[in-house]
């Protein structure tokens, strides 16, 4: 870590410190901002919130969950892990206002100038490490589970959208009108900010994200999940015999998706 790092890290400490005294000497119970919050969230991955605080299950740090893209067999045009992912999540494509749609995971399309080579890849959130979202959440809405599943608590999120600034990937949307037809095991709603979960869901009962699924029957498997800190998983294999990128290494985030081909 850098020495402006560690300098920004002691001003939070210090003002999430002043911040939390001041208000116990007012007679309240609250949540100090910036440096204090993140350490509410991480004191508190034992047991988790999925997104609703409505289910909670034992996350364990011994694991760390992530995703393996491999762009040389994602087509473009294929969008069968977008549809998967609004399917799953009650995500309906086109509602709302113009411009204004949730969307968890999108295709895009890159070009290389110097080759001209063409590469198509789905973006989601990259479920950091050091995530940027869970550092400026001023509630601890955005927060990181132990096994590295970054998620936000809708009874907690007042929308004011500081993670969607912070966020390099641009992979979340606020939700600005009332939701219906949800999945009762996705709780969304009205004036919170949401993005991929990795479908924590079905991972706690041991199944994968719905995107994954949909590209292994759609026989393209360009999508592996797994565990990244298991040498013995096909991820982790993959990765330590495969040359794998991080989109924006620079950032320093540790991303937990990886892309091979980029």
């Amino acid at each position: 870590m850098s020495e402006p790092q560690k300098s920004g890290s002691g001003r939070r400490d210090f003002l999430g410190a002043t911040a939390a005294a001041t208000a116990a000497g007012l007679g309240f119970t609250v949540l100090a901002p910036g440096m204090q919050l993140i350490k509410f969230a991480e004191a508190n991955t034992n047991t988790v919130n999925t997104a609703s605080a409505a289910t909670t299950h034992t996350a364990s740090a011994k694991v760390r969950w992530g995703m393996l893209i491999d762009t040389t067999r994602c087509a473009t045009g294929c969008t069968d892990c977008v549809t998967a992912c609004a399917t799953e999540n009650a995500i309906q494509p086109g509602s709302g206002r113009p411009g204004q749609s949730s969307q968890w995971i999108r295709k895009i399309e890159l070009k290389e100038q110097a080759t001209g080579r063409e590469i198509s890849l789905p973006m989601m959130c990259q479920h950091c490490a050091d995530a940027p979202c869970v550092d400026v959440c001023p509630t601890g809405a955005s927060f990181k589970r132990a096994d590295g599943i970054v998620l936000v608590d809708r009874h907690s999120c007042i929308g004011c959208r500081y993670c969607m600034m912070a966020c390099p990937y641009k992979a979340r949307s606020f939700v600005h009108e009332e939701l219906t037809q949800q999945n009762p095991e996705v709780p969304r709603g009205k004036g919170c900010v949401e993005s991929c979960t990795l479908c924590v869901h079905r991972v706690d009962k041991g199944q994968e994200p719905a995107c994954v699924e949909a590209c292994s029957k759609g026989d393209h498997t360009a999508m592996l999940f797994g565990d990244l800190n298991d040498p013995a998983s096909e991820i982790a294999k993959r990765i330590a015999t495969t040359a794998t990128s991080q989109v924006r290494a620079d950032l320093r985030l540790d991303p937990g998706v990886r892309f091979q081909g980029i």
